[in-house]
């Protein structure tokens, strides 16, 4: 099981208002915002925590080649919700809610980039 994710913010205030919309269409919520870091939680104990900050390094933020994050949805209206969320947050398409692959019937995703440019999917699986 993941702990933790962490991911760098070019902006951090562009990326919190992000991240806001997108994740909290699949159920997670900013848990707080301090000093440039902000968290991100489903709730419960021992839930997966999702950081957003500038790099410890002091080097901008740039998107990692061939890294993706996912994120579980519970319906295909929530996959749909994030992506329009996504979208209207400053965000870019990077592949619009649809079955994957094509022919499927049991997972439906939606892909795009966060204001910095990393790569995420929202994904629901049945079953």
């Amino acid at each position: 099981m993941i702990s933790y994710v962490t991911i760098g913010a070019l902006d951090t205030a562009a990326s919190v208002a992000f991240y806001d919309a997108v994740l909290g269409a699949v159920g997670y919520a900013r848990t707080f915002f301090d000093a440039g870091w902000a968290g991100y939680s489903p709730g419960g104990e021992g839930a997966q925590m999702i950081y957003l900050c500038p790099p410890f390094d002091g080097q901008p933020a740039r998107p990692g080649n061939g890294i993706m994050i996912g994120f579980a949805a519970d319906s295909r209206e929530a996959v749909d919700a994030a992506h329009a969320a996504a979208l209207a947050s400053g965000g870019t398409d990077e592949g619009a809610p649809g079955p994957r692959p094509p022919e499927s019937t049991t997972t439906y995703a939606a892909y795009m980039r966060d204001p910095t440019g990393n790569k995420l999917a929202v994904v629901w699986m049945q079953g």
